[in-house]
């Protein structure tokens, strides 16, 4: 390798210290759309609906969303500046360790990694409980039967529709990057069409709507009573927000894939946001208005509470046409999910973070990280298999759970390097997309905002997942923070006792000889360690 066979997006890499590995074929539509099929509003804003109506009611949502979307912003704009100075598939954990140093970079790395494998379980969780509904719809009884209505015998259909899905996300992306940049761009327009065919069927089709004081002002008290809607229940619905707008650091992680990615993957993430934010918002509006009264109790007793509003307000086969649009979105959003999994996984096997990490850095012969690949689909497996175990009234506890443990440690991962890029001040070097003097609030409002969400989704989600308390079920459990700060704890102890000697943060892969001949070299200067 010579500087003159060095393309500008090689140069930018090799400033960074890394060579060209990966096969650089993505554009700049293409790392926009993987973002977008993530963050999926035929995923989130289906599978999630519940959780924000059942806590906090209608005015959750159709207030709820918009507000916390421009809070959401914040995060993107502030992850977007970030991503045009360091375009690497290590993405956040990469920022964090050259703002912060070594152990930093270690923690960040650790809780994205947790994220994203959460976000890839329930993301293709949700998914084979949407199939299930769907092929329930039809009546079928082949190998399984999906109208089955007994809650343990459906979890563990649930489970292997779940697997199967895994499996056939883990193939695509082990076999062609090309096939899966093809299938995100197919998911944009999916998505786009999807949501204007269900919000026309949901508003014409139903002979009954909601009112817009219904709307715009019904309260939901949830498990907890009146007592504790403004400062426990409501902030629970806030979960349906930040889940489905969330794993949007994908453009960041498929960097080292795209062209011209110094401009391209910041405009994925905060564009993935902006659009997602306005296109949910109207399917969430056609949701809602069509949620009547009085289909009430059937609404709350549901599972999935979407689906329960979508059955009772549209007719056999226009409800069966609105399901298979959101399974298939969530379909393309579970695939875009183990995508950028793996992409975080060989960035930090590369740098020698994970165990068995000379395993899942190695590429296949087509420049995929295939056993990265395995190493996702085997890990989302690991962590769903207590929904195997659901409790008696089929409340999806699991999904919760996992989507909790999504948003935990990916926002936790997001604004770490935020705070970072705050601290450094005007010694940060900016990439060609900046927010110039405008970072020092929109960071400092993303690192607050993300705190309080952090402590909200730590807690129980119904009285019997109270500990001590009467009526205490494991099965009601939120085992978001169990998981999350389990891992976290052996994964400090680790750093402490080994790692911190050994890990030095990115290692870098390019030759010295190419790295000192490249004109106009410089990095960014690492801030204070991390103590």
């Amino acid at each position: 390798m010579s500087t003159g066979s060095l393309s500008a997006d090689e140069q930018k890499l090799a400033e960074l210290g890394y060579k060209q590995e990966l096969k650089r074929g993505w554009s700049s539509f293409s790392n926009f759309a993987i973002s977008f099929s993530i963050i999926s509003v035929l995923a989130g804003c289906f599978t999630s609906y519940g959780q924000a109506f059942l806590n906090g009611g209608a005015v959750a949502i159709s207030i709820g969303w918009p507000v916390i979307a421009c809070l959401i912003l914040c995060v993107a704009f502030s992850m977007s500046e970030l991503a045009s100075a360091m375009p690497t598939s290590g993405g956040i954990y990469y920022w964090a360790s050259k703002l912060g140093g070594p152990g930093w970079g270690w923690f960040t790395g650790w809780f994205n990694l947790i994220g994203l494998i959460a976000c890839v379980a329930s993301v293709d969780y949700a998914a084979a409980s949407f199939a299930q509904y769907l092929l329930g719809l039809y009546n079928l009884n082949f190998i399984f039967n999906f109208a089955s209505t007994n809650v343990k015998y459906d979890a563990h259909v649930v489970f292997v529709l779940f697997m199967l899905f895994l499996v056939i996300h883990g193939l695509i992306n082990v076999f062609s990057s090309h096939l899966v940049s093809l299938f995100n761009n197919i998911s944009v327009w999916w998505h786009v069409i999807g949501v204007a065919v269900i919000a026309i069927l949901l508003f014409a089709v139903p002979s009954h709507h909601a009112t817009a004081s219904f709307v715009f002002g019904s309260r939901a008290f949830g498990a907890f009573g009146h007592h504790m809607y403004w400062y426990y229940t409501l902030p629970l619905g806030f979960l349906l927000t930040m889940y489905t707008i969330t794993g949007y650091d994908a453009s960041a992680h498929i960097s080292e894939e795209t062209h011209g990615a110094e401009n391209a993957a910041p405009r994925g993430v905060w564009r993935s946001v902006a659009y997602s934010a306005v296109i949910g918002w109207i399917v969430l509006m056609a949701l809602t208005f069509a949620a009547t009264p009085n289909h009430l109790n059937a609404i709350n007793s549901a599972g999935f509470p979407a689906l329960a509003i979508i059955t009772s307000a549209l007719g056999s086969g226009t409800a069966k046409l609105v399901i298979f649009i959101s399974t298939v979105g969530q379909l393309f959003c579970g695939m875009a999910c183990v995508t950028s999994c793996s992409r975080m996984t060989f960035a930090f096997s590369r740098d020698g973070a994970v165990p068995g990490h000379q395993l899942w850095r190695r590429l296949g012969a087509n420049k995929t990280p295939t056993y990265a690949v395995l190493f996702v689909v085997a890990m989302a497996t690991l962590i769903t298999i207590p929904a195997l175990f659901p409790n008696s009234a089929g409340y999806p506890v699991a999904f919760f759970a996992v989507t909790s443990i999504t948003v935990i440690g990916l926002y936790i991962a997001y604004t770490i390097p935020v705070f970072l890029r705050w601290r450094m001040g005007d010694g940060f070097k900016p990439g060609s997309w900046t927010l110039g003097a405008k970072y020092k609030w929109v960071n400092l409002i993303a690192v607050v905002w993300v705190s309080l969400c952090v402590i909200i989704f730590c807690l129980p989600t119904s009285p019997a997942g109270v500990f001590f308390s009467k009526g205490f079920s494991w099965s009601s459990v939120n085992y978001a923070p169990i998981v999350t700060i389990g891992i976290m704890l052996l994964v400090t102890a680790w750093y402490l006792l080994s790692a911190r000697r050994t890990f030095k943060g990115p290692i870098r892969t390019i030759d010295d000889g190419v790295f000192h001949e490249l004109e106009g070299l410089e990095e960014i200067a690492p801030g204070p360690a991390a103590p």
